[in-house]
């Protein structure tokens, strides 16, 4: 990496220069994202402060937690800044953190929700057996796991795109450093990087969504065949939750990460559903469907009123 290139000073131009429409987004953005902290925060509490909830799906659950508030605060906490601020200027070093952290984060989620899968898999396709296969030094080594995997995934991403040379315009057509914007301002041949973003990010979520439907398919199978209508009712509403999420973060990423020409317009639009909005509307799925989970908040809610 050059001294030259590491000087340069990216510019994110966002999405409008109209200051209501600014104000609009602000707002709305603002308001999505305490949503997101609160409702991911609401989920951990939830989970760590009732007993019976202290099983591997809701420890799974509360690492989803923890991610998505550090996925989402990668990327909308600097646009927000940039239009209060009217700064929209990113150092070449803090666009390296940005995608580096964003890419860990929504890299590790996606593993993470593979082996959320594989949970459910062992919990209705063996539950003689669940106890002694998801043991808590099971489901450390899973998360550490995810955690590793997503970091060698971040750190291959963020080095190959940051070894290019860089000259000008440093603008980005994006509201947060990403691989496809800053392969599109590089003054390099990028089909080395295009290669690997298809590989790496398309091929490595197609493999994973492939494995949680194989998962699914025996999942599914193996409630047609329960007797109690109870418990086929609480099964499909646990997957259906899992489900639900899977679809919102994988199809977003694999739509942008597999078509390298993709339009500025439509890239933006769908990254901001996926860094922004999916984040928050986690909880409230997970919550809404998961009668335990609702349960535990009324309870938690009942206690600090009358403590």
């Amino acid at each position: 990496m050059s001294n030259f290139t590491a000087r340069v000073q990216f510019t994110l131009c966002g999405f409008s220069n109209i200051l209501e429409v600014q104000i609009l987004f602000f707002v709305f953005f603002l308001t999505i994202y305490l949503l997101t902290l609160l409702g991911n925060v609401l989920i951990v509490l939830v989970v760590h402060s009732n007993p019976p909830l202290h099983s591997p799906m809701y420890y799974f659950l509360c690492e989803l937690s923890l991610l998505d508030m550090f996925y989402s605060s990668a990327t909308v906490p600097k646009m927000l800044t940039g239009i209060l601020t009217g700064s929209h200027a990113i150092s070449f070093e803090g666009c390296v953190a940005q995608l580096y952290s964003f890419h860990f984060f929504g890299g590790t989620e996606c593993f993470l929700l593979t082996v959320m899968a594989y949970d459910r898999y062992v919990a209705i396709c063996n539950p003689l057996h669940y106890a002694g296969i998801m043991n808590r030094v099971t489901c450390l080594r899973l998360v550490a796991a995810t955690c590793l995997v997503g970091s060698l995934h971040s750190t291959l991403q963020t080095v190959l795109t940051f070894q290019l040379p860089y000259c000008g315009p440093y603008q980005l057509d994006h509201y947060f450093c990403d691989v496809p914007p800053l392969l599109k301002v590089a003054c390099a041949e990028t089909f080395l990087n295009e290669t690997v973003v298809v590989v790496n990010i398309g091929v490595v979520a197609l493999s994973s969504f492939a494995l949680i439907l194989g998962s699914y398919l025996r999942i599914v199978a193996a409630i047609l065949k329960m007797h109690s209508e109870e418990g086929k009712k609480k099964a499909f509403s646990t997957c259906a939750s899992h489900l639900t999420v899977v679809v919102l973060l994988y199809g977003p990423c694999i739509l942008i990460y597999t078509q390298p020409s993709i339009s500025h317009p439509v890239l933006k639009t769908v990254a901001l559903f996926y860094t922004s909005v999916t984040p928050a509307l986690n909880p409230i799925i997970y919550t809404l469907r998961n009668d335990e989970i609702k349960k535990a908040v009324d309870k938690l809610a009942f206690t600090k009123i009358f403590s």
